[in-house]
C-alpha cells in the first residue's frame, strides 16, 4: 500500500519535510472562501531546483498563499550547499562562508533568527581575501615555513598588481584574461616583479584568486573580475554548516525529491513539467532554479525552445569547478592558523587547506582544489584523491598522521550540478547574469548565476529566488481577483543580530 506521507530526512536523521502536511496546508488553502472573486482555485507554481534559490522562491510564494510544488532531482535539498554529518559533526562540502557578515546581507535575518554562530575569517579589505593575511601558514615544497613578513609583503605586491590590472582594463578597449593582464601589469611595473621564493608565494595568491572564481586565470575576464557588490563585515564561516538555514526555509514546503525534470512545456495556458520517470505536473508558471551547468548541458528540454538570446546567454556564461577533500584526524598536528598553504612555481602546483579546528574545535583539514586541478582530482578515485592531499600535508608536516575518515566532493561531474559556481569569461559582458535572470513569458529564472550583484554566493542565490518569486507573483496574480494574492513576497521579516566570533 502506498504511504500517505513522504518523509524527507537530513544526513543526521532529523525529520525535515512531511509532504502530507504540505498537502494538508494546500488543501486548507483551496478551501479558503473567495467571496469577492468567486474563484475556487488558487495560483499554482512549480519550482524546479531545491538549492537556495529554489527553496527561497518556493518559500516566498508559499508564504504569499500560492500553491507551490518544488521538484528536486537529488535525494536531498540544498543543491550546491551540502552539510555532511558523517564525521559526527557538520562539515560543509559545498558553500561554507557567508560573504558579507552584516545586517545588509539578504540571509542575515534567517541566520540571526536561528542563532547560528559565524567565525569571522577576514575584515573588509579585499574580495579575494576570505582570510586575513596573518592567518596564513605557507610552506615551500621542502617543508620550510615561509617567513610571515614575506607572505605579507607579497600580498601587498599582489594587491598593487591587481590595481594595475584595473587600470589596464579601463584603458583597453578589448577584454583580456587575468593571466594576460597580470603579465602586462608586470611589464608596466617591473619594480613589482617577483623572483625565487617570493615569486612562488605570488603564484599561491594567484591560486587563491582562481579559487575565488573556481576557474583558471586564463578564462577570467579582467574587465569584470571585481564588479560584484561587496557587502561589509568580511567573510564568516558557518560553524554549524548551512543545513539548518535551508531546513528552516524549507519548512512546510511541498518538496518532491528524486524528481529529475526532463521537459518543460510553456505557453499562454501555463506550464507542464515532465520528469524522467514519466510524471507530469501543471501550473500557471514555473521558477527555473536549475544550476547553470545543468542548463548548459541541455539535459532539460524547453518546448518551445527558449528565445535565441536566452540560449546564447546560457551558453556564454562560464561555470567553474572547485572541490573539497575533508580529512578527519584523531589528533591535531598542524599550526593554529586558518589556512595552510603550499607554494609552487605555478598555480596548479599550489595548494591550500582550510583548518576547521580553529573555527569549530574539530580536527579537520579541508583541501580545496579549483579550476583544472579540481577537474583532474575528479578523475581520480576518492582514495587516490585523499592520498594526494595527505602526501602534500606529509611533505610539509612530517608528523602528519593518516586521516581516520574522509569526504570528497565531485561538483564538476555530479549530474545534478555539473560545476561549482559561475564567472564572466573573457570578451563577455557582466549583463549576461541579468539577461539570464530575465523571465521568458511565465518562466522565471533564479540562481547564483543570475545574480549581477552577488554572483557565486549563497546569499546571491537566495536573493534571486526571492526576486523571481515576486516577479512570478506579479505575472500570475492578474488571473485571480482576490486581493489576498496581491501582497508582495518581499515584505519585512523579523530580524535578530548575527552571532560572530573573532571580531
Amino acid at each position: 500500500m502506498e504511504s500517505n506521507k513522504d518523509e524527507i530526512r537530513n544526513n543526521d536523521g532529523s525529520l525535515l519535510v512531511i509532504s502530507s502536511e504540505s498537502r494538508k496546508i494546500s488543501s486548507q488553502k483551496k478551501d479558503i472562501s473567495h467571496s469577492n472573486a468567486g474563484i475556487s482555485k488558487i495560483p499554482k507554481v512549480i519550482v524546479i531546483g531545491g538549492g537556495f534559490a529554489g527553496i527561497a522562491a518556493a518559500r516566498a510564494l508559499t508564504d504569499a498563499s500560492f500553491e507551490v510544488i518544488l521538484l528536486e532531482s537529488r535525494d536531498r535539498i540544498g543543491g550546491r550547499v551540502c552539510t555532511d554529518y558523517s564525521f559526527g559533526f557538520p562539515v560543509d562540502m559545498g558553500a561554507s562562508w557567508l560573504h558579507g557578515v552584516c545586517d545588509e546581507n539578504p540571509l542575515a535575518h534567517v541566520i540571526g533568527r536561528l542563532g547560528l554562530p559565524l567565525y569571522r575569517t577576514s575584515g573588509d579589505n579585499s574580495v579575494l581575501y576570505d582570510h586575513d593575511l596573518e592567518s596564513y601558514a605557507l610552506f615551500d615544497t621542502n617543508g620550510n615555513q615561509i617567513p610571515q613578513e614575506l607572505v605579507v609583503r607579497v600580498g601587498e605586491v599582489f594587491e598593487n598588481i591587481l590595481q594595475e590590472t584595473v587600470i589596464l582594463s579601463e584603458e583597453c578597449t578589448n577584454d583580456m584574461s587575468m593571466h594576460h593582464a597580470l603579465l602586462a601589469a608586470f611589464e608596466r611595473r617591473p619594480d613589482l616583479r617577483l623572483e625565487g621564493l617570493a615569486g612562488k608565494v605570488f603564484q599561491w595568491y594567484m591560486c587563491r584568486l582562481e579559487g575565488w572564481f573556481a576557474t583558471d586565470a586564463d578564462t577570467i575576464s579582467v574587465k569584470f573580475w571585481n564588479k560584484e557588490e561587496l557587502l561589509p563585515g568580511g567573510h564568516g564561516l558557518m560553524i554549524r554548516g548551512y543545513q539548518p538555514v535551508i531546513n528552516e526555509l524549507a519548512k512546510v514546503l511541498d518538496v518532491r525529491l528524486n524528481h529529475r525534470v526532463s521537459d518543460i512545456a510553456w505557453g499562454k495556458n501555463g506550464v507542464r513539467v515532465s520528469t524522467s520517470d514519466g510524471k507530469v505536473f501543471s501550473a500557471d508558471a514555473a521558477v527555473i532554479a536549475i544550476p547553470l551547468g545543468v542548463l548548459k548541458s541541455g539535459s532539460v528540454t524547453f518546448q518551445p525552445r527558449l528565445p535565441e538570446w536566452k540560449e546564447t546567454v546560457i551558453s556564454d556564461i562560464g561555470v567553474g569547478n572547485e572541490n573539497k577533500i575533508a580529512l578527519h584526524f584523531d589528533n591535531v598536528f598542524w599550526p593554529n592558523v586558518e589556512f595552510i598553504g603550499v607554494v609552487a612555481s605555478n598555480t596548479y602546483g599550489c595548494s591550500y587547506f582550510l583548518n576547521l579546528h580553529k573555527a569549530t574545535g574539530h580536527p579537520v583539514l579541508v583541501y580545496m582544489p579549483a579550476g583544472k586541478l579540481a577537474c583532474d582530482v575528479e578523475k581520480m578515485s576518492d582514495e587516490d584523491a585523499v592520498n594526494m592531499a595527505f602526501l602534500q600535508l606529509k611533505r610539509i608536516l612530517p608528523n602528519a598522521t593518516k586521516p581516520i575518515q574522509y569526504l570528497v566532493s565531485h561538483w564538476g561531474t555530479d549530474t545534478n550540478s555539473l560545476g561549482a559556481y559561475s564567472h564572466i569569461p573573457v570578451d563577455k559582458t557582466n549583463r549576461m547574469q541579468e539577461l539570464l535572470r530575465i523571465p521568458v513569458d511565465n518562466l522565471f529564472f533564479a540562481g547564483e548565476a543570475t545574480s549581477m550583484r552577488f554572483p557565486g554566493t549563497v546569499h546571491g542565490a537566495f536573493n534571486t529566488g526571492v526576486m523571481a518569486a515576486e516577479e512570478c507573483r506579479l505575472r500570475v496574480v492578474w488571473k485571480y481577483a482576490d486581493l489576498d494574492w496581491s501582497r508582495s513576497v518581499m515584505g519585512n521579516v523579523a530580524t535578530a543580530p548575527l552571532l560572530i566570533s573573532r571580531i
